[in-house]
């Protein structure tokens, strides 16, 4: 093994564990969703999401650079951002692969150039693009809400360690 070898070695190796600590951070899981001119929607799974501002009504979350819909996502004129419920997680795995049957079966509301949104979500936020920026291997993506609507009920579908979990009480930890 020449030195190339080792150092791309170790630095799979760092970048495995430095992906492992991320993943001591527990998310929601949330499917991002778009229209496209032409074709079947975008739809990518992301655990990247967060708010950004409440005036504006700012959101961002952030797309593998290596994501085939990233170039349609960089250029969608509206978005959606779907927090999956903890039933939800089939939904999850299946908009996480990269595949063009993303959609097969699969119920949506909207379209016509407006966000794409999945039906049961416990939230979904429809989006305007407001900026993007670089984020090394992922484009940083911020979205100005338009407009907004969650469910009474269910439970967020949680992701932590590499796992997905469920959030077993609602009961506030006392300060």
């Amino acid at each position: 093994m020449d030195n190339t070898e080792v150092l791309q070695s170790n630095r799979e190796d760092a970048q495995r564990r430095y992906r492992g600590a991320l993943g001591m951070f527990a998310t929601g899981v949330a499917v991002i969703t778009a229209p496209r001119d032409e074709g079947a929607p975008i739809g990518i799974t992301v655990a990247s999401f967060n708010s950004v501002s409440l005036d504006p009504a700012l959101i961002l979350f952030s797309v593998d650079r290596r994501s085939l819909s990233l170039p349609d996502l960089c250029a969608a004129k509206s978005y959606a951002v779907n927090v999956l419920d903890e039933s939800q997680q089939e939904i999850s795995n299946r908009f996480a692969k990269a595949n063009s049957a993303k959609w097969d079966g699969m119920d949506q509301i909207g379209a016509d150039g407006r966000a794409v949104l999945l039906p049961d979500a416990l939230v979904t936020f429809e989006c305007e693009p407001y900026a993007q920026h670089d984020g090394g291997d992922h484009v940083i993506f911020i979205g100005r809400v338009t407009q907004y609507q969650a469910r009474a009920d269910g439970r967020p579908l949680i992701f932590f360690g590499g796992k997905y979990h469920a959030l077993h009480s609602f009961q506030p930890i006392a300060a």
